[in-house]
């Protein structure tokens, strides 16, 4: 009893006896009953007696049963996944017991459980023998049966049915069977045989069962019991010495729980024990005043090892468990019952008597919520904080991490006697990844007050250790204590690489080795870094500082820095291999160089080198890079005392503003040159802006005479008033400039740069120059313009001829008749035959030859080409004349800005264009041709006239005669028959003028004219006007008829119109009166008007209406001045019909 000493000893359990349910009278109805077995399960509880009856016990206490055997009944097993009731009995004396299975589901009509089987238990002998032992497998398909004389039987086959049983005796043995059990797992099922003498196993898997013996020791009747899954189902044997747990393979622990065991039975992870004590007096509690022994029964908590009940019970008879609970069959025959209480009761116990282990592991047994276990850690941990127990108390405390808050540990740890413990609550904290910044900081503080640098080193520099703290809190705090080491590792190891440059260049001071650690860094990293450390390492290591900043603005490589500034720790491969594979293309990486000038403030000499470097390497930098380097030039240039380095710096600047390729700004760079006085760049920068003015102002300023002149000649060309200038500069001089002076004035006098009294006017200020410097000149320009005055006279001369010779043919076309005499077709040369066409510029054509050759039927095929060239150049002329900046431009660039203004006023540039709306006053329906003189080079230039309806589409052409007996439309071509020898066309028309279509009589002679207003069509429906002046050759005109013969009458041609042979100088004239205006070469409908130039008189306009007195005769030819001829010459019937008359009078316009 010594070792049981060691358990504590609890009351986790309620004894009652039980009672009828609503009453406080004691449950006594199996006194009357002789039970010799019992069985629970499925609800119920069943009892055999010594009778042969079965009795049924359900929750409510209510007892039912039959009569299953004649004798008694000796075993019962309930199977707890199936209603099924196995039971052994004897019917009669000296046989073997017969075997019965009970189908609790199923009732006969008696309302008795259901027979479902019924064998007898044979034993390996064959003699009769009474069963001592009794197992069913849950799974139904196995059943053994020990029997007294030592052997077992194994039943394989459906325990419900007779069919398909096999019977095999399975072991033999001398002493009888005290135990049986079935284990089942996943891969096998296995049998435990208890005898008085050993303890067996049988692996049931195959076909033959393997025996293992696992003791040599036995048991007693009903002490052996399968446990639960808590100890992994192990076969648990009770002897007075101990109780033993055995699994399939051999003996596991041995508990020693002494006295005489009577009965072994396990519950919910409890194993319940019934010993008799022979300490223990009988009592008389019997029936009839009989003495019975009293039993302890002993509740174990196997798993928590302590006792959870304890408690004396008369002569127990059984043990099992129903409805949740455990009870117990005393000899009196009343039942005990054994109620387990809640666990928040068995924690309180537990509490009360500081039993926290135990009741940690007994809520855990439970499955007790966390929770409830972090409450009882924490009890706990103050239990033994208490106690003075610091170490048990942080390691209880330490179980709590995540839940209880760590502030209320760590402030009762904060002592410095309990650091260490503090520590290892922080250590704890940092591996479960819960602690804070603060955190680290106190842990890290720690280690450096315990100066445990061992911890300090297993905490940080454990290379494969997670990283379970704030890598950043962590530096600080190993910065401060001093332990830069730590610090650089963390930092490197984590990558902080500002926090290891800061320890570098701040603390230990080692500039070398940041500047390596800079140039391992990836690009943006480097490229930051240096940003924010450039100057401190430009002040301690310039030139590989310097050195690093050309590749990281070039092509930054990591490892060529390395290699490059000889300071790698490690040998890096210059090329990555997968460069060389071609899996990666490689990249060009480089910084912007302007972002690091600011690191170079006090050392210029680097800088220079770092800026000629990046010149050289990428001559597109920014301005920024050459305004800097050029500025650096200069600026050294000034303060340079040696006169070789001066010229030196002075060759670099030039070399400077001279590449074509550099990118400085002009202007910053003049500033500057400027704020040095570098001449040289000075005027450079001057030329190549093309400030000639700046640079002849600054000779002047200087008094360079030479050097003005030279300006002159190198750019005048580009600047001419640069002589002007010059005149004016030489001539503020008093002293004697004559020889300069001379020079200017050629030159001057060359390209017309003044007029001479300006130039007289200039020189005037200046006392030291006499006549003679300017008589040459004086002479040179009387006798230019004097040649000028002779030759202007000449042309006005000739361009009133020429306009009065115009003037004269214009009223000839409209006063005289155009006789045709033309006789061959100026396409194939042959006679003319009907039908054929004829046209005012002197071409006839056979009809055939004109439609194969013209282009259209309104325009003569010989004078088409000239037309076109004349009609494109009046185009041009007017798109050119809304130019208004070219006009500029050339008025700026002309040498006689006079002749570029009479050009663009001859276009019309300055006429302002008004319509108005002009009618005949006898006929509203007619129109007036235009009086604006036409531009034709060529032979012929019509002028056209609506009558009647205007035709639907017009073209730019000319409208030729047809000559055919009868037209089929009036509005087509008339055709007229060839007059014979003697026929004679009158050699003047009526008083009475039509409007009809004509065309202008070409000019010989040339002639200047005034611009005349011109009418284009555009291919939008619309019109375009502008006057223009051109040159126009006179001609015989022809009259183009376009109705009846015996109604054709001349209409009233534009005037000519000639130019001078030069452009640059005309002289406009007044315009006519507001007419209607077309264009010559199109039909009538295309007409607009055209308003006269402002500031000019009208002139009177000459109207072709009829005349009131004279009256329309269809039957009379209007070319006949005298009475109607005998003789016709065309040859008609003499009817006195007109054969040229047409069908459609009504279309006529002259008929009103």
């Amino acid at each position: 009893m010594a070792f049981l000493q060691q358990w504590k000893r609890l009351n986790f359990f309620d004894k009652e006896v039980v009672k009828l349910p609503g009453t406080a009278e004691i449950f006594t109805s199996l006194r009357d009953i002789d039970i010799t077995t019992c069985a629970s399960g499925r609800g119920q509880v069943t009892l055999g007696d010594s009778d042969g009856n079965l009795f049924f016990l359900d929750r409510n206490l209510e007892i039912s049963g039959f009569r299953a055997y004649e004798l008694r009944v000796t075993h019962l097993y309930q199977l707890k996944q199936h209603n099924i009731l196995v039971s052994i009995g004897q019917d009669e004396a000296g046989i073997n017991p017969i075997i019965k299975v009970w189908n609790l589901d199923k009732q006969d009509k008696m309302r008795n459980p259901t027979c479902s089987r019924i064998t007898r238990a044979l034993p390996g002998s064959n003699q009769p023998c009474h069963v001592s032992a009794l197992a069913v497998s849950e799974t139904m398909t196995m059943m053994a049966i020990g029997f007294q004389d030592g052997s077992v039987t194994l039943i394989r086959g459906d325990v419900t049915r007779d069919r398909h049983n096999k019977f095999r005796t399975v072991f033999q043995d001398k002493t009888p069977v005290t135990g049986l059990a079935f284990r089942h797992t996943q891969r096998s099922t296995v049998l435990f045989v208890a005898t008085e003498t050993s303890v067996s196993s049988f692996n049931l898997s195959g076909k033959d069962p393997h025996r293992e013996v696992l003791d040599l020791h036995g048991c007693p009747p009903r002490c052996a019991v399968l446990s639960d899954a808590t100890q992994d189902n192990q076969f648990v044997m009770g002897r007075e010495d101990a109780v033993y747990f055995y699994q399939p393979d051999g003996r596991g622990p041995c508990l020693a729980f002494e006295g005489k065991k009577t009965l072994l039975h396990w519950y919910r992870g409890y194993l319940v024990v019934v010993t008799k004590d022979s300490k223990m007096l009988s009592r008389n509690l019997g029936a009839a005043g009989q003495q019975l022994v009293m039993d302890t029964v002993t509740v174990y908590d196997i798993q928590n090892k302590f006792i959870a009940y304890l408690a004396p019970v008369p002569e127990v008879l059984d043990v099992f468990q129903e409805w949740g609970s455990i009870y117990v069959l005393g000899g009196d025959r009343k039942l005990y019952h054994l109620q387990e209480k809640d666990t928040q009761t068995k924690l309180e116990i537990l509490f009360k008597k500081n039993l926290y282990s135990l009741a940690i592991n007994l809520a855990k047994s439970q499955h007790y919520d966390y929770d409830g276990l972090i409450d009882i850690f924490t009890q706990y941990g103050d239990h033994l904080y208490g106690k003075g127990d610091h170490d048990g108390a942080i390691s209880q405390y330490i179980r709590t991490i995540g839940h209880l808050e760590p502030s209320y540990v760590i402030r009762k740890f904060l002592d410095a006697q309990r650091i260490h413990n503090l520590t290892a609550y922080l250590q704890a904290l940092h591996k479960q990844s819960l602690a804070t910044e603060d955190h680290t900081t106190l842990l890290l503080n720690c280690y450096t007050k315990l100066k445990d640098n061992s911890k300090l080193d297993e905490f940080i520099m454990t290379k494969d250790k997670e990283v379970d703290f704030d890598v950043e809190t962590a530096i600080k705090v190993c910065r401060q204590a001093g332990y830069y080491k730590h610090a650089l590792f963390l930092a490197e190891k984590h990558g902080q690489h500002d926090w290891y440059l800061k320890v570098q260049l701040e603390d230990i001071k080692d500039y070398q080795r940041a500047l390596t650690y800079i140039a391992k860094l990836e690009f943006f990293e480097a490229m930051d870094n240096m940003k924010k450390y450039g100057k401190t390492l430009m002040n301690e290591v310039p030139k590989d500082t310097t050195d690093l900043l050309k590749i990281l603005c070039t092509d930054y490589k990591p490892s060529d820095i390395a290699n490059f500034l000889q300071v790698g720790e490690e040998d890096e491969p210059l090329i990555d291999s997968n460069m060389l594979s071609g899996d990666v293309m490689p990249s060009v990486q480089k910084a912007n160089a302007e972002e690091f000038i600011h690191i170079f403030v006090n050392n210029s000499g680097q800088l220079m080198e770092f800026l000629e470097h990046m010149v050289k390497v990428q001559p597109d930098s920014s301005h920024l890079i050459y305004n800097t380097l050029l500025e650096l030039y200069l600026h050294d240039m000034a303060h340079e005392g040696e006169r070789r380095n001066r010229l030196e710096l002075h060759r670099k600047a030039m070399d400077l503003l001279q590449t074509s390729d550099a990118l400085y700004d002009i202007d910053q760079a003049m500033v500057l040159c400027q704020m040095h006085n570098f001449k040289q760049g000075i005027l450079f920068l001057y030329e190549k802006s093309k400030l000639y003015q700046q640079i002849l102002h600054y000779h002047m300023e200087n008094n360079e005479y030479d050097q003005v002149i030279d300006t002159c000649k190198r750019h005048g060309t580009q600047d001419p008033n640069l002589w002007v200038q010059t005149l004016s500069y030489f001539a503020r001089k008093e002293e004697n400039c004559k020889q300069y002076i001379v020079e200017v004035l050629s030159q001057i006098d060359r390209y017309n740069l003044l007029p001479p009294l300006m130039v007289i006017q200039t020189l005037a200020h200046n006392s030291s120059a006499t006549l003679s410097v300017v008589k040459d000149y004086i002479i040179r320009r009387l006798q230019q313009e004097n040649d000028q005055i002779t030759e202007d006279e000449r042309l006005v001369k000739q361009y009133r001829e020429e306009t009065e010779k115009m003037r004269i043919q214009m009223e000839e076309m409209k006063t005289s008749a155009k006789i045709f005499q033309v006789s061959k077709c100026s396409i194939c040369n042959h006679n003319l035959e009907l039908p054929s066409v004829h046209f005012l510029c002197q071409h006839s054509y056979h009809q055939h030859c004109f439609e194969s050759y013209a282009e259209n039927d309104l325009e003569c095929p010989a004078c088409a080409p000239e037309n076109h060239k004349v009609m494109d150049i009046i185009r041009a002329q007017e798109q050119s004349k809304d130019l208004h900046e070219q006009f500029h431009r050339q008025l700026e660039k002309s040498q006689d800005g006079f002749s570029v203004v009479a050009d663009y006023f001859g276009r019309g540039v300055f006429n302002k264009v008004t319509l108005v709306t002009d009618t005949f006053p006898a006929s509203p329906k007619k129109l007036t041709p235009s009086q604006s003189p036409g531009i034709l080079p060529a032979p012929m230039k019509p002028t056209m006239a609506t009558q009647g309806a205007p035709r639907a589409t017009q073209h730019p052409v000319q409208k030729p005669i047809q000559q055919v007996p009868r037209p089929s439309q009036a509005a087509a071509p008339t055709r007229a028959t060839q007059p014979s020898t003697g026929y004679t066309q009158p050699t003047s028309l009526p008083s009475i003028q039509q409007p009809s279509r004509t065309q202008t009589p070409p000019q010989t002679q040339v002639s200047r004219s005034t611009p005349s207003s011109v009418q284009i069509p555009t291919n939008r429906g619309g019109t375009q006007s502008f006057q223009q002046e051109t040159k126009q050759p006179q001609t015989a005109a022809a009259d183009v008829y376009r109705s009846s013969p015996s109604r054709l009458t001349p209409s009233n041609p534009n005037p000519p119109k000639s130019s001078s042979p030069s452009l640059h100088h005309r002289a406009p004239t007044a315009p006519t009166q507001p007419t209607q205006e077309y264009n010559p070469f199109f039909g009538a409908g295309s007409s607009t008007t055209k308003a006269p130039a402002p500031g000019t008189a009208p002139t009177a306009q000459k109207s072709s209406a009829p005349s009131k007195t004279q009256t329309y005769n269809p039957q009379s030819n209007p070319f006949e001045t005298g009475p109607p001829k005998a003789d016709n010459p065309f040859g008609n019937d003499g009817s006195g019909s007109n054969p040229f008359e047409e069908d459609e009078d009504a279309n006529n316009p002259f008929f009103n």
